[in-house]
């Protein structure tokens, strides 16, 4: 895995770290930006960083397309924040991990607004697709984000080279067992904080599909997937339960909200998760039985415990 040298100044922070956030400043509170845009920054985004991420246009404009992805990662970030202070808190660093990174959009808005001016934490992308990980590299030096690292892996790929000291593990919109696969990793580095939004869940659903028949015959709760849009709908909302108690039982405390409205995105479902250590044994439990009931029980290795497994409590 090779990075781009970078010039690194005492206390850890980059110069070009300190250049392109003062950079950032300056733009994001220039007047010639319209009303309805100024409305949408927090106070130090950095406008370039906005346009070479084509959230701004070149005459910094937002379009609805872009407003709508602006507007979720800025309220993801409100959640992400508190979890960034905790690390800073017990450590004095933090370690950010995003997975399925894409173009990178959460990783760079974070760091440009969370990390840049603290100088310290390092946020890591992790994507599969080679391509956007060289176009996140060059961005990342042309703004100075020394502290920014990109990896063209896939998850399983990057559980063997990436930090063994990881704070926070994100994960937007990564499709399908993508969501899970960063879930492996973050249990597998006892991750402090899990903050994730799932998306495109399908495989839950094929497996509920392909026992349809024997489940409509043994009970009368297989109604609630017959019908292929039901399958589909039902299949993602069992799916997030069991990431849910898989989490409680490896020891998280989770809490499942909403990112935005749904006029924003039909895929707005938010897991967080902070690790207390103390697993709980009734959600294991209520895991295995809803595997049982519903047919799943191949899929018992997708929402295994880590392994080591943790200590269970008895506690509900």
């Amino acid at each position: 895995m090779m990075h781009r040298p970078r010039r690194v100044c005492k206390g850890g922070s980059s110069i070009g770290d300190t250049m392109g956030y003062d950079a950032g400043m300056k733009q994001a509170s220039a007047p010639a930006l319209p009303p309805d845009v100024l409305a949408e920054l927090r106070p130090g985004q950095s406008i370039e960083l906005l346009k070479a991420l084509h959230i701004l246009t070149r005459d910094g404009r937002l379009n609805q397309d872009t407003r709508r992805k602006l507007k979720q990662v800025n309220h993801l970030l409100r959640f992400i924040e508190p979890l960034l202070d905790d690390a800073l808190a017990a450590r004095g660093d933090v370690t950010v991990v995003d997975h399925g990174a894409g173009k990178s959009y959460l990783g760079f808005l974070l760091y440009d607004r969370l990390l840049a001016a603290r100088g310290v934490g390092t946020v890591w992308g992790v994507e599969a697709r080679a391509e956007l990980v060289q176009r996140a590299q060059a961005l990342a030096a042309q703004l100075g984000f020394a502290r920014m690292h990109f990896v063209a892996a896939t998850v399983r790929q990057a559980m063997q080279t990436l930090p063994a000291q990881v704070d926070v593990v994100t994960a937007l919109h990564a499709c399908d067992t993508a969501t899970d696969d960063a879930l492996d990793f973050a249990l597998q580095r006892r991750a402090r904080a899990i903050v994730v939004v799932p998306c495109c869940q399908a495989e839950v659903a094929a497996t509920l599909r392909r026992s349809k028949a024997l489940q409509l015959a043994r009970t009368s709760l297989a109604e609630l997937w017959r019908h292929p849009l039901h399958t589909r709908e039902f299949g993602s909302q069992v799916t997030n339960v069991l990431r849910c108690l898989r989490l409680e039982a490896a020891g998280y405390d989770v809490t499942v909200t909403e990112l935005v409205g749904w006029e924003h995105s039909l895929k707005n479902e938010l897991i967080l998760a902070r690790r207390t250590g103390r697993g709980k044994r009734s959600a294991a439990l209520r895991l295995q039985r809803i595997l049982d009931d519903l047919g799943l029980a191949e899929l018992a290795g997708r929402f295994a415990l880590p392994s080591p497994e943790p200590r269970l409590d008895d506690g509900g």
